[in-house]
């Protein structure tokens, strides 16, 4: 049996340790098109280490490297080629600091049996060296063809906007080089750079990394409904429902439901969906 929740289910891993600085987060913002006008002081926050402030979905880059540990855990006999980064859950329990010393604990938190599919979900806790929790990761990873162990199918589909026009909307140009940029952040998967490899996968060409286009939505929230304060996005969920081709405009549309803000993001050239049942609640 490929996926035996016998075996993986509340597997956990090892803990691991990281650290980041000033210049990693810096080097994120830009990954993810921050520095637009260079001299906007609201950019700037961003872009520059004088009152550096840390975008919430930064919390995704100290544990990119958590995928690679799935192949260690008992129970999960699957195929990598068949994988996919379907939906990403961040909750963010104070303020992202500019620069820490980190540990990682991570864990099989879910297992769901889609019939031809199964989703594992990989929760990633980061905590400080006082052992004060930062943020808390959930990977949701559909591996098609490993369906059928059993089990529940999961939750459905949440995070669905309302049958109203967007409260907001901001447009996010890319850059031509945004995936090979962003791929300096640590997920230097080469779908994201090589021509050929993206052929294989079924591309024409290159694509933009799912969590540069997760990163880009969260930049657009933050600066229009939030008016740039990063301490108030709580928890941050998304369903990756499309692909973004470097050098295209994203559009995110957002609506104010109480505590939360419900998203939507589409490409404006192919006018197709990015990221869908998505939604920033608030923290005061």
């Amino acid at each position: 049996m490929p996926i035996d929740p016998a075996k993986a289910l509340g597997y956990k891993l090892p803990t691991t340790a990281g650290e980041w600085n000033e210049d990693q987060v810096i080097l994120y913002h830009l990954g993810i098109g921050a520095g637009v006008p260079a001299s906007d002081p609201d950019e700037l926050r961003y872009a520059y280490e004088q009152n550096l402030k840390v975008l919430p979905s930064f919390g995704v880059v100290p544990v990119s490297g958590a995928f690679a540990g799935m192949n260690a855990i008992p129970g999960l006999d699957i195929n990598p080629v068949m994988v996919l980064h379907g939906e990403q859950d961040l909750e963010v329990h104070s303020d992202i600091p500019t620069r820490a010393r980190v540990t990682h604990a991570s864990r099989v938190a879910d297992l769901y049996d889609k019939g031809k599919a199964g989703v594992i979900v990989l929760e990633v806790t980061t905590s400080d060296e006082s052992g004060r929790v930062i943020f808390v990761n959930r990977f949701s990873v559909f591996a098609r063809g490993e369906g059928g162990f059993g089990g529940d199918a999961g939750p459905k589909a949440s995070n669905n906007p309302p049958s109203r026009k967007p409260d907001a909307r901001k447009e996010s140009a890319t850059l031509p080089q945004q995936a090979l940029l962003y791929r300096l952040c640590g997920d230097k998967n080469p779908l994201h750079a090589d021509p050929e490899f993206a052929k294989l996968g079924g591309f024409d060409r290159p694509i933009l990394h799912g969590l540069c286009s997760y990163g880009i939505v969260c930049k657009a929230v933050v600066d229009t409904a939030l008016s740039g304060d990063t301490s108030r996005v709580g928890r941050y969920q998304a369903r990756f429902s499309g692909i973004v081709f470097p050098g295209e405009t994203i559009v995110t549309s957002m609506w104010q439901e109480g505590e939360r803000i419900v998203i939507e993001a589409r490409t404006k050239e192919r006018d197709t969906p990015v990221i869908t049942n998505a939604a920033i609640t608030l923290r005061h």
